[in-house]
């Protein structure tokens, strides 16, 4: 694979000068941008603006961007070092509320902290350091083991219909949806993937149509709203869709429009999976509606991608990030500890009890 875009890390940390590293995805496809960070309210930023993206891939990036603001904290003194750092990671907890992966990676450095309150401020710093760094390396094998289980879903030469990105621009390595294509691929197997475009953010056809012919995938860009033909004249054997957050009854929590292509699915018999990391399904919540639904700006709708304004200025904008799909219209969800089936409260309690055990 030479000088494409899956060349370059989504995430990095770059010790040498203490800055977080990420891939601009805002400028993708037409620039490839690094971005060198050592501000946390520029890494807040980064995150609310969709700089970097991707419910594991964020995680990853607030994990770097805590520890790199804990480096700052200049005192000896645990209980001042300690509520700095709680006031920074409850700073970068706020830049969006749907994807648990943000609150999970901050949360696995809080307990750091707290769990070594009997070191020193710079060997908690170290430890931090290090955690951080097996948030990313645990990413890429989660992703792995995830394309590895999808793949028995798929066979070589079938059609795959992917919305969002899922791949690896929303993670450390592979992606969660588009993981076992890429995995497919180095396996020397061929598919058809049909990519709808991902209205308003355009995810779909500036990212995952990106990644995927880089990596010599069979690629089709469709508008959202030709799912339902493509559907219909049969090419789709199954539809692969990332999660920002799942609950523990199986509802999935994905970008907007992921529910009507389950819909749609369902009609036309095709298999729908959900891929995500154990780390995304959220046990605390019994259902989707739970879920805190993230509201984007209405310039998204209105103007962005536009040279001009393309509607009235006084016209109302409803912009949700993200819509939840019912546990009923799911075929499986795909994990790292293999895919949970229904009824989702024991197959997702059972993957739980597996990711107890592992750590």
């Amino acid at each position: 694979m030479n000088n494409t875009i899956l060349t370059y890390e989504t995430v990095s940390l770059d010790e040498n000068e203490c800055s977080l590293l990420i891939l601009d995805q805002t400028k993708l496809p037409s620039s490839i941008n690094i971005l060198h960070l050592t501000d946390i309210h520029d890494i807040w930023n980064a995150i609310y603006t969709l700089q970097v993206r991707g419910a594991p891939a964020i995680g990853v990036a607030a994990a770097f961007g805590l520890y790199l603001e804990a480096l700052k904290i200049d005192t000896d003194d645990y209980t001042l070092f300690n509520e700095k750092f709680t006031q920074a990671k409850d700073y970068l907890n706020s830049a969006r509320p749907t994807a648990v992966n943000l609150s999970w990676a901050l949360n696995r450095l809080s307990k750091t902290v707290t769990v070594n309150s009997s070191k020193t401020v710079p060997e908690i710093k170290e430890l931090l350091r290090l955690e951080a760094l097996a948030i990313k390396s645990e990413d890429t094998q989660t992703c792995r083991l995830i394309g590895e289980h999808g793949l028995t879903l798929i066979k070589n030469g079938d059609g795959i219909l992917t919305h969002c990105n899922a791949g690896q621009l929303a993670t450390s390595k592979y992606g969660t949806a588009l993981a076992p294509i890429h995995l497919g691929r180095e396996k020397g197997m061929n598919f058809r993937v049909y990519c709808d475009e991902t209205r308003p953010l355009l995810q779909g056809a500036r990212l995952s149509a990106f990644e995927l012919i880089a990596d010599g995938v069979d690629t089709t860009l469709i508008c959202d709203n030709m799912a339902s033909q493509v559907m219909k004249n049969g090419w789709v054997n199954a539809v692969f869709v990332g999660c920002d957050r799942a609950a523990a009854n199986g509802d999935c929590c994905n970008k907007i429009g992921t529910s009507g292509l389950a819909v749609l699915a369902k009609h036309y018999g095709i298999p729908f999976y959900v891929f995500c990391p154990a780390s995304t399904i959220d046990m605390t919540l019994k259902t989707g509606d739970e879920i805190v639904i993230e509201q984007r700006p209405s310039e998204e709708v209105t103007e962005m991608w536009y040279s001009k304004r393309m509607a009235p200025d006084d016209v109302k904008v409803y912009n949700p990030a993200f819509d939840v799909t019912e546990h009923e219209l799911i075929t499986g969800i795909v994990t790292e500890f293999g895919i949970a089936r229904p009824p989702y409260t024991e197959s997702l309690s059972k993957i739980f009890q597996d990711k107890r055990d592992f750590q």
